[in-house]
């Protein structure tokens, strides 16, 4: 599969290479990309989807690099599209249409995430999680530090780039039905998701989730101290506590947001 791959890649455009990372793969993944052609990045023992585009990120020597997984839904035939899409944009990502996103659960989870994420940065963002981009190398490198080990590489990388003013386009592709056997599983892997969203809100847009949970709680406690003078003359603790509670949260979202903009301040390397 890996080796077919990297044939069409070499047929659909002129590249200055093609790094296959081969993630402490048993079924022979790196020989056969090496047999057709690619350069190939080995891991001792399996890291993680971001840990093996890191490393392909690290070893690239071109100005531009283009990420495509190896599970057969992106073709090759629309690589030079999202390329070309950088003489403007800083990330180029290929948006598959919903209905090409394999069942109907990850249809609506992925359409979850579109959402929030289109709320967290205020810009419509219609495909998240796809593994298909073009970007600057310099600029993916500058969010290094930021991609996680595991899973949610793409949400990670689109958000970073929108939160630091970069240019992102979407490019509507055809995503082909994925070989072999996706490793997430909805009910293991549902808590570890639910985690990395709150990471990603946490990291990128802090604010705009403290602050409805802030000013929602206050109103709470106002409308209820409100109701108990109204009702018993007097205020309860119940209601004073909420109203502290909205402050409290109001103020953590202030210092969280301060330190998510430190963090998009590292300079180059």
């Amino acid at each position: 599969m890996v080796g077919a791959l990297v044939r069409q890649l070499q047929g659909s455009g002129t590249w200055r290479e093609i790094i296959v990372v081969d993630d402490g793969s048993t079924d022979g993944t790196g020989d056969q990309a090496a047999a057709a052609g690619a350069r190939v990045v080995r891991h001792p023992y399996n890291k993680g989807n971001g840990a093996a585009v890191k490393s392909g990120l690290r070893h690239a020597l071109g100005s531009f690099i283009l990420i495509v997984d190896a599970d057969g839904q992106h073709p090759p035939a629309d690589a030079t599209a999202l390329v070309a899409g950088l003489a403007d944009h800083e990330l180029v990502v290929g948006a598959r249409a919903a209905t090409t996103q394999a069942n109907w659960r990850r249809r609506a989870g992925n359409a979850v995430l579109n959402r929030l994420a289109s709320y967290l940065t205020g810009r419509s963002i219609p495909d998240l999680t796809s593994g298909f981009r073009a970007a600057r190398r310099d600029c993916m490198l500058e969010f290094i530090h930021l991609i996680p080990n595991g899973f949610s590489t793409p949400t990670t990388t689109t958000l970073a780039f929108l939160r630091a003013g970069y240019s992102v386009q979407f490019v509507p592709v055809h995503a082909a039905q994925r070989e072999g056997r996706s490793k997430i599983r909805l009910v293991s892997d549902g808590a570890r998701f639910f985690l990395i969203l709150l990471k990603v809100i946490t990291i990128f847009s802090p604010l705009r989730v403290f602050v409805p949970v802030s000013a929602g709680t206050f109103a709470l406690g106002a409308a209820y101290g409100i109701w108990t003078v109204a009702t018993q003359a007097h205020v309860t603790n119940s209601s004073v506590l909420l109203i502290v509670v909205s402050v409290v949260m109001f103020l953590i979202g202030l210092v969280s947001e301060q330190i998510s903009a430190l963090r998009f301040e590292r300079p180059r390397s």
